[in-house]
């Protein structure tokens, strides 16, 4: 009996996970975060040279210390568009043409558009590379900061990328290129938009490419391993390690891996050492008791369980949790966010008080930015760490979730901006 109710659960997620993210996704633009920022501690120094992204959107902070929201004229236009449809259409509403075949409203009476960003990466203080997607197309765009000179590198179908990293010469490009069956790989693109190559493979998710600085042809990335069931639908990730890859060989080579832990974000620092995020590794976990209990109350949960991993997917792709099929967006949860992969209790995490320089933090404690150096002598560099970057002079900028902070050596951490969401961080060339 149980094994029915599985098969007919796994049947009705086929069906559900296009049909409810795709409504999920076209419920508009998301709302921007409102930021605070008092005395900036770079002052007159910044050269636009600090972005983020949040829910979907870029931001970078303006000479004047101010944020403003990277806006594409790309993103416009097919506003622009999908409003000129809809007035042409207009005419058709409250009559039977408005009426799909299953009984709901058709397309035209939504907001049609629903694009994000998923990467941001400073050329120079002026320019930055970025990459925005919608459930079908995607591209690769630079900007001229000071002029909002847009060019589209690079669009096409079914392509999707995050984790731009640019090397030192400018020319190449790191990236994430993430598949529709739930798997991601490395690869490396020009500057300009051309060469695409696919530098790994295999079921896995291959992520956060970095170049390592004096080791010209190996780059650092984060790797975990992928488990399906027998209808190719992921049923667990192992642990995020750390991986070398020597690209001129195609040698893979392991950096750093536990099976208690996630490492994730590898970076090296001008001095050489090693940083990452550590976390505790959170896996499939069972036992003869907990297999006993899911057991009895396996009926009462699948429902549930159908409902949350719909809307894991809808949250992870759309940014938006999942909808009815003709009436308004359900509200979002704000208890739990997915950040870095894993479903966080976000909740749970500003209750706990784990607040860094007054401002709350989104993920626990246990989110640690570690530096190891060539020795394996590690140094915990802060807690509550959701992501950071590292400028060319060694300083660092991390976020918990609601805050960016500047560590430079030999000096206190510092407070340098809050805002109501900050997902990414990245640093440009100007000046900290």
């Amino acid at each position: 009996m149980h094994l029915l109710l599985i098969l007919t659960g796994i049947a009705v997620a086929v069906y559900l996970i296009s049909q409810l993210i795709k409504q999920s996704a076209q419920q508009g633009q998301m709302s921007s975060p409102s930021s605070s920022v008092g005395s900036h501690p770079w002052g007159s120094k910044n050269q636009l040279s600090l972005g983020f992204i949040a829910n979907g959107k870029l931001y970078y902070q303006d000479s004047h210390g101010g944020i403003e929201q990277l806006q594409s004229p790309y993103v416009q236009e097919m506003i622009d568009k999908i409003e000129r449809q809809q007035e042409r259409n207009a005419w058709k509403q409250n009559t039977s043409f408005s009426v799909a075949a299953n009984g709901g409203l058709r397309q035209f009476q939504k907001d049609g558009v629903h694009i994000i960003a998923t990467a941001l990466q400073f050329i120079d203080r002026d320019n930055v590379l970025y990459f925005l997607r919608d459930e079908v197309m995607g591209g690769l765009f630079s900007m001229n900061l000071t002029t909002g000179e847009e060019k589209r590198l690079l669009h096409k179908q079914n392509f999707a990328l995050s984790d731009l990293n640019l090397e030192a010469t400018q020319q190449r490009l790191l990236c994430t290129s993430n598949s529709r069956d739930g798997s991601s790989n490395i690869a490396m693109i020009q500057a300009d938009g051309s060469q695409y190559q696919a530098l790994t493979g295999g079921d896995t998710l291959d992520s956060a490419p970095a170049w390592i600085p004096g080791a010209e042809g190996k780059i650092l990335y984060q790797s975990a391993g992928l488990a399906r069931v027998g209808d190719g639908y992921i049923a667990a990730v192992g642990n995020a390690s750390i991986q070398m890859l020597d690209m001129k060989s195609g040698r893979v080579t392991e950096v750093l891996d536990d099976p208690q832990f996630d490492f994730l974000h590898p970076r090296v620092c001008p001095r050489g050492n090693l940083h990452f995020i550590r976390r505790p590794y959170e896996g499939v976990k069972s036992d003869h008791f907990s297999l006993l209990l899911d057991s009895l109350l396996f009926p009462f949960r699948l429902l549930r369980a159908v409902f949350h991993y719909l809307n894991f997917f809808s949250m992870m792709y759309s940014r938006k949790p999942l909808t009815s099929a003709n009436g308004p967006a359900v509200q979002a949860d704000l208890k739990e966010m997915i950040l870095k992969g894993r479903r966080v209790d976000t909740e749970k995490a500003l209750r706990s008080g784990n607040a860094i320089q007054g401002v709350p933090s989104l993920v626990p404690s246990s989110w640690q930015l570690i530096s190891r150096d060539r020795q394996g002598t590690e140094q915990v560099l802060a807690t509550n760490v959701l992501a950071y970057d590292i400028h060319p002079d060694g300083s660092v900028v991390y976020t918990n979730g609601k805050g960016a902070f500047l560590i430079e050596p030999g000096k206190s951490p510092r407070l340098l901006m809050k805002a109501d969401l900050m997902e990414e961080v990245m640093l440009g060339n100007g000046a900290v």
